[in-house]
């Protein structure tokens, strides 16, 4: 299993460049950044000094969307940043809830991904693309160069979508019965579609947070600085819930239950420990999202994802820890898996 490090880009850059470097040394193989321009900066910048200052880290963001910037823009930077660095770069790609919501414009639709997917792969690889009639190709891209896209998923038609066509499917949560559902639908998908299933990387994201010991106290301090990732996800599942209805049964109820008492959502506070708009998570909600405990339950954890696929593990640092997560994976969790 690889692991991966998801951070915001939150100023000073060199902060997060820094986590980046610490992540490799301790063993992780990417590292992954939020993309919403209003509320953090520019991530494509931070990439190329992470890729400098690093030897073989795979970055990328999780995720960008096809509304923000035109798809030729997104494709040429990736390009860029492949051939100054070789082939160490990843399109997490998605809707884009808070970068177009932010921006006041509403997330992008399924066929729209699905153009920018096609076109950023090939224009990436050097391949032509149709761009609204006009097709176009980069004249610079080297042969052998690639930009693979991993496209995040909750809703039946996504996870379809992400089986057809993506290289990689991102679930933001870790919760096993609701991984082993959703990656069930996206391999069904492609085998539909004529693919080989174990082609599409599947990469679980959620919050990590390693405690000392499994004390109510410790725990209690790990689920409040854990607990805005419920209220990140229910964003996502209150608009499944919106388009299918609650009792539709093309999105499972154990998704969507939670989100009963959700009341609004302040994108100020969006992905930040203290999100004064989560007091709706239950406890149970993030122990089943989120990785807290002790080492040995996110072994368990970890080795229960791996048993269903899950290809890596993006841990969100999101919290007051970030350092020593990193480092407790780094000497105690990824070596175990590994062994």
């Amino acid at each position: 299993m690889d692991f991966g490090l998801v951070l915001q880009t939150d100023p000073p850059a060199s902060a997060v460049v820094g986590l980046m470097r610490r992540a490799e040394r301790n063993g992780f193989s990417h590292g992954w950044t939020f993309d919403s321009a209003v509320l953090w900066q520019e991530p494509f910048v931070i990439y190329s000094q992470i890729l400098e200052h690093t030897e073989n880290l795979v970055v990328g963001p999780m995720v960008t969307n096809p509304g923000t910037r035109t798809w030729e823009v997104t494709a040429s930077t990736f390009a860029t940043l492949n051939d100054m660095y070789g082939n160490r770069t990843v399109c997490g790609i998605g809707r884009g809830d808070s970068a177009m919501r932010v921006a006041g414009r509403k997330p992008n639709t399924l066929a729209r991904i699905s153009g920018a997917m096609r076109t950023i792969r090939a224009l990436g690889r050097g391949d032509e693309a149709d761009i609204g009639g006009t097709v176009i190709k980069f004249p610079w891209v080297r042969e052998g160069a690639e930009v693979p896209v991993w496209m995040a998923a909750y809703g039946p038609k996504a996870l379809k979508m992400t089986g057809e066509e993506a290289d990689g499917f991102i679930l933001q949560l870790a919760d096993p019965f609701l991984t082993e559902y959703m990656v069930k639908a996206v391999r069904d998908a492609a085998v539909a579609a004529g693919r080989d299933p174990s082609e599409v990387k599947v990469c679980v994201a959620a919050p990590a947070y390693v405690t000392e010991d499994d004390s109510p106290e410790a725990l209690a301090h790990a689920r409040e600085q854990c607990r805005w990732f419920g209220g990140m996800v229910g964003n996502h599942v209150a608009d499944l819930v919106e388009k299918y209805g609650s009792d539709s049964g093309l999105v499972p109820q154990e998704l969507t239950d939670y989100i009963k008492a959700r009341d609004g959502y302040d994108y100020a506070h969006h992905g930040r420990s203290g999100n004064p708009d989560t007091k709706f998570v239950p406890d149970e909600i993030v122990d089943r999202f989120c990785l807290i405990g002790p080492v040995e339950a996110h072994l368990e954890k970890l080795r229960a994802l791996r048993d269903l696929g899950v290809d890596q593990f993006a841990l969100y640092a999101m919290h007051d820890a970030k350092e020593s997560v990193i480092d407790e994976y780094g000497q105690n969790v990824i070596p175990a898996l590994d062994a």
